[in-house]
């Protein structure tokens, strides 16, 4: 049983890390078009996630975590837009470094990783109630 309650921890920090990665993510598309609001300025940059490996020392096992949220140090691009106020002196805005279908691509991959674990945990309870069936007859 030890086992099985172990296997639904890994899973729920598994979920966890996945559904802080898709905020992340969420947050890089919804800011996709957040140009610089004046010469000179940065737009939104782009933030990815990062894990790390944890033991579990009460229930001696490997888990997974957000190690960090940081930004990332792409470029960021140029459109030319003279009549925004961000614009320079040659009519050009800086523009954030999020590319939308990579944020998407990422996006499904991290809700296809939040299901694994989601399935996962699906898996070890009905086997939980299971054992607790057999122990019952």
């Amino acid at each position: 049983m030890d086992d099985l309650i172990g296997a639904m921890s890994m899973s729920t920090h598994g979920m966890k890390a996945q559904t802080n990665r898709i905020r992340v993510i969420s947050e890089n598309v919804a800011n996709a078009d957040s140009y610089a609001n004046a010469p000179g300025e940065e737009p939104y940059q782009r933030k990815i996630v990062t894990f790390k490996n944890m033991l579990d020392r009460e229930n001696d096992m490997r888990i997974v975590e957000v190690d960090e949220v940081k930004k990332d140090t792409s470029e960021f691009g140029r459109k030319y837009m003279p009549g925004h106020p961000g614009a320079d002196a040659d009519g050009y805005v800086t523009t954030p470094n999020v590319k939308t279908m990579i944020e998407m691509m990422d996006m499904r991959e991290a809700q296809r990783s939040y299901e694994a674990n989601l399935n996962v945990m699906d898996m070890s309870r009905n086997m939980a109630n299971q054992t607790i069936g057999l122990l019952d007859q």
